[in-house]
C-alpha cells in the first residue's frame, strides 16, 4: 500500500490556488515544454514518461482515492491541511467533490513519446474537462514534472551518446548493430531512488539494449505494451570485485579460470583491476590463451579504476616498457589479435573485449573513442558502463521543463495567459493562448493563439481523458519514434 496520498502529491503553495483564481473561472490550459539546454549541441529532447505518469499517478494510485470511504478522504485531507499551514478555511469540500466524480477530468494532448521537440515547444497540453475542476489542471504540475523531466532527460541523453557512437562506429568501420550493446546501464546504485532508477534506466533502453538496471524492466513491461517475445533488454554474466577478493590475489588466474569453466559459452565479463591489472593483461590472460580462444562465447576484461582514456588506450607518461604505456587495447591486441577491417582499423578476435564503467559520462566516451581510432582501433571495441556519472549529475533545470499556464476561461470568455519577466533573459517568457504545434520545412513550429482548427491539425493529438487512455504507445512505437536501435 502506498504511503502517499495522491491528491497530496503538491507542493503545499498548490493547497489554496483554486480560491485565489479569479470568480467565474472554469477552465485552464497549461502546457508543458523544455525551455533551454545545458548541452551543447542538444537542442531536442526527446518526451518519455507520460504514458507512465497517468497510468500510475491519475490511474492507479486514483483508483484507491475513488474506492477509500469519504469521510476517510476528507479527514486525511484536512489532517495533512492543518498539520502543514494550521487551522485555515481552505475546507475539504472540493476534494470531496472529485472523490464523488469518481474519475479525473483532465483532457492530455501530447505528441508521441519517443519524440523528440525542439527547446521552446510544447510537449504536453492539459486541460479540464469539468468546470468546477479548473484547479486540478496546475495542481497536479508537481507530480507530472516529477514523473517526466528524468526519463525524458535520460533518453535524450542515452540519445545524444547513441549517436556520437553511432558516428564514430561508421568512421572506424565498427559494426552498427554493436553499438545497440556500446553504452550499458550501470546507474541504479547511484540513482536517487528506486523510482528514479526505473524510470531513468528506461529512458536509457529508448538508445541502448544493455541493461544491469532490472527495475527499468518492469517499468517498461507495466506502462509500455510490447511483444513478449521482444528484446526490452539484455545483460550477461559478470564477477565484482567481492568475487575476485575471496579467491584471493595469488590465486587470481584460478578465479579466471574457474569463471571460464562457469560459463563455457557466451558472454562473461570479469573485473580486472582489483589488484593489478597489467599483471592479468600480461601474464593471467596469456596463461589461458587456448581456453579463451577453445571458448564459444566472449570473455570481456573490465578495468574499474584510473583514467579511462589512458588505461585503455595507453599512457604516453609511463614508462615504455611498462605494460600501461600499450594500454588495454593494444595488449589484449598483441595476445589474441584480430582483424582489419574496411576502414584499416583493428578489431579484437571475437573471444575477447572490454567494458569500462567508470564515471562514464559523454566527454569521456568521445575522448575514448577518438582516442582509439588515433591508435587505429574500431570504436565498437570497447563497451561503456553508463553509470549515475551521466543520469544523475542533472537537474529539471537541464533542460529547463516548466509547466505554465496559457489560457483560461472566466465567466465564459477566454483570457490569454502568459509570463515575460522583465529581469529575465527570455528563457521564462511563456507562450500565450491555445496552442498548435506543426511540422514544417524547417521543423516543428509553434503556433499561439491556435484557432480550434489548429488545434485540430497539431502534433499536440488527444492521448487520455477523463480517466482512460485516447491513445497508448507501446514500446515498439516508442523505440520507432527514437529511431536509434537495432534489437527489438
Amino acid at each position: 500500500m502506498s504511503p502517499f496520498n495522491p491528491v497530496t502529491l503538491i507542493d503545499a503553495y498548490k493547497f489554496d490556488h483554486r480560491r485565489q483564481y479569479p470568480v467565474g473561472t472554469t477552465r485552464v490550459y497549461s502546457n508543458l515544454t523544455p525551455r533551454a539546454s545545458r548541452f551543447d549541441g542538444v537542442d531536442e529532447i526527446i518526451l518519455f514518461g507520460l504514458q507512465a505518469f497517468l497510468r500510475r499517478y491519475l490511474m492507479e494510485e486514483m483508483a484507491a482515492f475513488f474506492a477509500a470511504d469519504e469521510d476517510d478522504v476528507a479527514r486525511r485531507y484536512q489532517r495533512r491541511l492543518d498539520g502543514l499551514l494550521g487551522p485555515n478555511s481552505i475546507g475539504t469540500e472540493h476534494i470531496v467533490a472529485l472523490h464523488r466524480l469518481g474519475y479525473v477530468p483532465l483532457r492530455f494532448t501530447a505528441i508521441p513519446e519517443g519524440a523528440a521537440v525542439p527547446v521552446r515547444i510544447p510537449m504536453l497540453t492539459v486541460e479540464n474537462t469539468h468546470p468546477d475542476f479548473f484547479w486540478l489542471v496546475n495542481y497536479v504540475e508537481t507530480i507530472l514534472l516529477a514523473s517526466v523531466w528524468l526519463p525524458s532527460t535520460s533518453a535524450t541523453q542515452a540519445a545524444r551518446l547513441r549517436r556520437m557512437l553511432d558516428e564514430a562506429a561508421r568512421a572506424t568501420g565498427g559494426a552498427m548493430a554493436a553499438v545497440d550493446w556500446q553504452g550499458h546501464d550501470f546507474s541504479f546504485r547511484g540513482m536517487g531512488s528506486l523510482e528514479a532508477a526505473a524510470a531513468s534506466g528506461a529512458g536509457h533502453l529508448l538508445a541502448f539494449a544493455g541493461t544491469d538496471t532490472i527495475p527499468a524492466l518492469d517499468f517498461i513491461d507495466h506502462y509500455y505494451p510490447h511483444s513478449p517475445d521482444m528484446l526490452v533488454g539484455g545483460s550477461v554474466p559478470a564477477t565484482e570485485h567481492s568475487v575476485m577478493c575471496a579467491g584471493g590475489e595469488r590465486d587470481e588466474a584460478d578465479t579466471f579460470a574457474r569463471v571460464l569453466d562457469l560459463y563455457p559459452a557466451g558472454v562473461v565479463s570479469v573485473v580486472a583491476d582489483t589488484w593489478d591489472i597489467w599483471n592479468v593483461l600480461t601474464e593471467i590472460l596469456p596463461s589461458l590463451r587456448d581456453e579463451i580462444l577453445e571458448r564459444d562465447g566472449r570473455l570481456v576484461i573490465r578495468p574499474d579504476s584510473g583514467d579511462p582514456v589512458r588505461i585503455l588506450c595507453g599512457d604516453p607518461d609511463a614508462p615504455f616498457d611498462h605494460p600501461a604505456h600499450r594500454g588495454v587495447a593494444q595488449l589484449l591486441w598483441d595476445h589474441f589479435g584480430g582483424t582489419i577491417n574496411d576502414l584499416g582499423m583493428k578489431v579484437f578476435d571475437s573471444h575477447v573485449g572490454v567494458i569500462y564503467g567508470d564515471s562514464i559520462n559523454h566527454e569521456r566516451a568521445v575522448a575514448m573513442t577518438r582516442r582509439l581510432a588515433e591508435i587505429g582501433f574500431a570504436s565498437t571495441n570497447v563497451v561503456l558502463g553508463i553509470g549515475s556519472h551521466t543520469y544523475q549529475h542533472v537537474t529539471r533545470d537541464t533542460f529547463g521543463f516548466a509547466m505554465k499556464a496559457t489560457w483560461a476561461e472566466v465567466d465564459g470568455v477566454g483570457r490569454e495567459l502568459f509570463k515575460d519577466p522583465v529581469t529575465d533573459s527570455g528563457t521564462k517568457k511563456s507562450a500565450a493562448g491555445r496552442l498548435a504545434v506543426v511540422s514544417t520545412a524547417d521543423g516543428l513550429r509553434l503556433i499561439e493563439r491556435a484557432t480550434t482548427e489548429q488545434e485540430t491539425e497539431s502534433l499536440l493529438q488527444p492521448v487520455w481523458e477523463d480517466g482512460k487512455f485516447v491513445t497508448e504507445w507501446t514500446f515498439e512505437q516508442v523505440l520507432a519514434q527514437v529511431g536509434l536501435r537495432h534489437v527489438q
